[in-house]
């Protein structure tokens, strides 16, 4: 007889936005959780059965319900309160997992009395996934599509050349890239200090950033080291960065049939290529501490 294999079920992509109000001036927290559950739930699949299956319209419930209930101080905060509830409610559920995307807002500054008009921010995507198996918790965040780029103080020469070598060498050069990146606390127990999740999101892309604009560049590969780098060296409760960085080429234009120079020193003109891209992924890690987010960000 076949045996039946890891499995999970839950309910994906519930948007709930809740609203604070502090008087005339309101805060929002704009989500998008999904859940998965696993657990006993064999009897479902070889039977039909569903007596241990908790609905997943209940889950989506649960959501909108723990969002008024226990507001949103933090999507990780959120997600441990979702996860906690799931496995210490429901005996046949042994693990939840809690994926969350937290979409940006900030306030548009008017003259009217209040403060509660907003513009959707259009850069980055904050990630978080919550892992809790009745003792041990894994919360790993992150964020995407944070676009960045410095106009200079970037070089690509040295490299391995064979017969299909084409690019030329670049000793002032653009480097851009599209930041999708992942870290992983090292908060696993409640006996431990809870970090400050909202304080550790805005030091952590702080870091990244500077990180970024401050590295004199030979490679991607040596920015993004540098990145994770510091956010190790800086941030004690986070143990393991991942990155994945393409590189958002671009490619000095050809003005002579023009008669135009076109020269860095001089402010050139550039084709931005979306594709192909150089794509740039590595794990930044505390020193003997072992990697545990996927090496694919994809399923993360």
């Amino acid at each position: 007889m076949p045996i039946l294999g890891q499995n999970q079920y839950g309910k994906a992509e519930n948007r709930v936005v809740k609203i604070t109000r502090d008087g005339a001036t309101h805060h929002i927290k704009d989500l998008n959780v999904s859940v998965s559950l696993s657990g006993d739930m064999d009897e479902v699949h070889y039977s039909g059965s569903n007596a241990h299956v908790l609905p997943t319209d209940t889950t989506k419930n649960t959501v909108y319900a723990f969002a008024k209930e226990h507001g949103i101080e933090s999507a990780e905060q959120f997600g441990i309160h979702l996860a906690r509830h799931f496995v210490t409610s429901q005996e046949p559920i042994s693990t939840a997992r809690i994926r969350i995307e937290e979409y940006g807002w900030e306030r548009i500054e008017h003259t009217h009395q209040g403060a509660h008009s907003f513009v959707r921010k259009g850069q980055e995507t904050r990630l978080t996934q919550i892992t809790y198996d009745g003792s041990a918790w894994e919360v790993v965040s992150g964020l995407k599509d944070l676009t960045v780029m410095n106009s200079t103080d970037s070089e690509f020469w040295g490299y391995v050349k064979d017969k299909y070598t084409t690019l030329p060498e670049a000793y002032d050069r653009i480097l851009a890239t599209e930041v999708s990146a992942r870290w992983r606390f090292n908060w696993t127990d409640d006996e431990q200090e809870t970090p400050d999740w909202e304080e550790s999101y805005a030091q952590v892309r702080k870091h990244l950033l500077q990180a970024f604009a401050e590295t004199y560049s030979l490679s991607l590969q040596q920015t993004l080291y540098q990145m994770g780098a510091r956010i190790i060296d800086h941030r004690d409760e986070i143990d393991e960065v991942r990155f994945s960085l393409p590189n958002k080429h671009h490619f000095l234009v050809d003005l002579e049939p023009f008669g135009l120079k076109n020269a860095t020193e001089d402010g050139a003109v550039y084709f931005a290529a979306d594709r192909p891209y150089g794509l740039i992924e590595a794990t930044v890690l505390r020193d003997g501490v072992e990697p545990r987010i996927p090496v694919d960000l994809t399923n993360l």
